[in-house]
């Protein structure tokens, strides 16, 4: 058995967590949602897949997802940390001041995706830097925004920590040049802010 990523949070139910709120995923991916090594995350998924809650693609995408049985798994034992931990009321007023920022962060998306130009939506090709730099200004104003948020949510469940770091990273990576971390990869400040939504209503057991 490995140690947890915190001294919360049991590895098997973060790698378990981390399929329901991110998809199909590999190695990879996992380990930087969970903060677990590749070697530790491979073997809880092997666990998880003896018990049937998780399952592996097979052919060339090697990628792990998880089974109906392991979404009602995450869903019971999810709300059971929460419970525990007397986190509920924290974690709902925190959703709450994050609800007020998701449209923002849509609207930057959008922004950075498409450029108005003579009055017509056209995408946004990355030739002008100038343009790039003013809406990743705006993604950094967000982001500080954010931060406060952020650390409740980690201090109600440490768990929620990662997504501080992981956010973080992937704004610098595209404040310094590269660009796909803000919206095209699966490491990309969207992507991450969509898997932390997902993560939140999981948690609260609110459907979408």
């Amino acid at each position: 058995m490995t140690k947890p990523a915190d001294q919360h949070t049991d590895p098997n139910l973060s790698v378990l967590h981390a399929l329901r709120c991110g998809g199909y995923a590999a190695l990879s991916r996992l380990a930087a949602a969970t903060g677990l090594s590749e070697s530790n995350v491979e073997s809880e998924l092997i666990d998880l897949a003896v018990d049937g809650l998780a399952t592996r693609l097979t052919g060339g995408l090697k990628a792990w997802g998880m089974t109906e049985a392991g979404r009602a798994a995450d869903a019971e034992r999810i709300t059971a940390e929460l419970e525990r931990a007397g986190a509920r009321p924290a974690v709902v007023a925190a959703f709450d001041r994050f609800l007020v920022l998701n449209p923002e962060l849509l609207d930057l998306c959008t922004a950075w995706q498409l450029r108005t130009v003579d009055g017509e939506a056209v995408v946004n090709d990355h030739r002008d830097p100038a343009y790039d730099a003013r809406v990743l200004d705006r993604f950094a104003d967000l982001h500080q925004r954010a931060l406060p948020v952020l650390a409740d949510l980690e201090a109600a469940l440490p768990r929620f920590g990662r997504y501080r770091a992981r956010l973080a990273f992937a704004l610098d990576r595209a404040r310094a040049g590269e660009l796909g971390h803000v919206a095209d990869l699966t490491a990309s400040y969207h992507t991450i802010w969509a898997e932390l939504h997902e993560d939140l209503l999981a948690t609260l057991g609110i459907p979408r």
